[in-house]
């Protein structure tokens, strides 16, 4: 039942498919062994199980045993597609490990992320000609330039937008500033001159960098106004399909947005252009998480807070961030539903003030976020962003140890 690897991983295996089997799964199981001796309908047939069971409820529900069987059945695919070196079977293949990362557990995760490196390694047929490869070029530097005079962003903007407090900017604090004089008084701040050091700040700008490294991956992206709209959806696209929808920006329905996706988890190369900044360590502070927000100018994250301490990095383009503290919650109107408690009900480009009256006066800070800038947004304020270009942040989120006091 082994296959190709590190030492252990046929004992891994061995035992997965003993939990599995404990939990009923014996047809996934014959399938998994048809698919380990080489048989790629099986292993087809194995990971459709897997999906379906991943499928069979809330995410929150779904066993551990069953995320780890879907990956390992989404090596089997993989692996079976590229054996007698079928080139064109490559995208399929990265495909299907790209879900096994995406949807799969963490058992195999590091055999998934050694198969990914060595397809990846593989030379792989070009692109177009010269003359789209500028083209793009053209494309792509138009879209990070857009909306760099204030009265052009104004017009696009929510009203009374730039007109209330500015979030302080900094230059280059220390750890020590920023811990004594924003973190333990929670209070927004722009730091700039921190991450000009960042691979990212040069290497993101050339889009033939980014579809060397992420071209053919599969990444998962959001459709749509934002998430509170009704033909908001997600979908599975390579990241070169992404980045081609990113050209067309006209119909708000179709805006595509890469947004809170750990893809510095799932394409290593990309982690390495970045760094974790000192500031996440405030308060003895625990990484959380480390997600990508990437999209055309025109995408809208809701009003909405969360619960970690937040440095938002603004790597390429430009963004607007509208803030309100926690002390105003129930100004906001935060839906009532479970899942969307943490989101308001006030859409800021188009404020209803019969059915929420009380959000018309309501003070507020807000900035735009320029390139190397970083923000910090203390946990529980409320944050609208808007791209105005093409837009590539970062976001660390981290637990502290320490609380804050509170302030404003």
């Amino acid at each position: 039942m082994a296959m190709a690897g590190a030492g252990g991983e046929a004992e891994r295996v061995a035992a997965l498919l003993r939990r599995i089997t404990g939990e009923g799964g014996f047809a996934f199981v014959a399938s998994a062994e048809k698919a380990a001796a080489g048989d790629l309908r099986a292993a087809e047939a194995a990971r459709e199980m897997a999906w379906e069971q991943l499928h069979s409820g809330p995410w929150s529900e779904v066993g551990a045993a069953w995320r780890d069987a879907y990956a390992l059945a989404c090596l089997h695919v993989a692996r079976l597609r590229v054996r007698g070196g079928a080139g064109g079977e490559r995208p399929a293949a990265l495909r299907a490990l790209d879900m096994g990362l995406i949807m799969g557990g963490s058992l195999l995760r590091a055999d998934l992320e050694a198969a990914v490196a060595r397809i990846s390694a593989e030379p792989c047929g070009g692109g177009g000609g010269a003359e789209a490869v500028d083209e793009e070029d053209e494309r792509w530097r138009e879209g990070l330039d857009r909306n760099r005079d204030i009265a052009d962003a104004l017009k696009i903007l929510p009203a009374q937008s730039l007109s209330c407090k500015k979030v302080e900017r900094r230059s280059c604090i220390s750890l020590e500033e920023f811990i004594c004089n924003y973190f333990l008084h929670e209070s927004p701040v722009i730091i700039s001159g921190t991450i000009d050091h960042w691979p990212a700040r040069t290497k993101w700008k050339d889009i033939k960098y980014l579809k060397k490294i992420a071209g053919d991956r599969t990444v998962p992206v959001e459709v749509g106004k934002n998430y509170v709209c009704s033909e908001w959806k997600q979908e599975l696209i390579t990241f070169s399909q992404f980045l081609e929808r990113m050209w067309s920006t006209g119909c708000p329905s179709n805006l595509t947005y890469l947004a809170q996706h750990p893809l510095f988890e799932q394409i290593k190369e990309l982690s390495e252009d970045i760094m974790v900044p000192d500031y996440c360590y405030a308060g003895g502070g625990e990484l959380q998480s480390l997600n990508a927000w990437f999209g055309p100018h025109g995408t809208v994250t809701p009003l909405h807070h969360d619960p970690h301490h937040n440095i938002l990095a603004q790597v390429l383009g430009r963004k607007y961030i509208r803030l309100y503290p926690a002390s105003i919650t129930e100004d906001l109107y935060p839906h009532t539903e479970t899942m969307l408690s943490n989101t308001s009900q006030v859409d800021l480009d188009n404020i209803d003030l019969k059915e929420f009256p009380k959000a018309e006066s309501l003070g507020f800070m807000d900035c735009i976020l320029e390139e190397g800038d970083l923000l910090y947004i203390p946990p529980k304020w409320w944050h609208y962003v808007r791209s105005l270009s093409t837009s590539f942040s970062v976001s660390f989120w981290w637990r502290a140890t320490v609380q804050p006091s509170g302030g404003s």
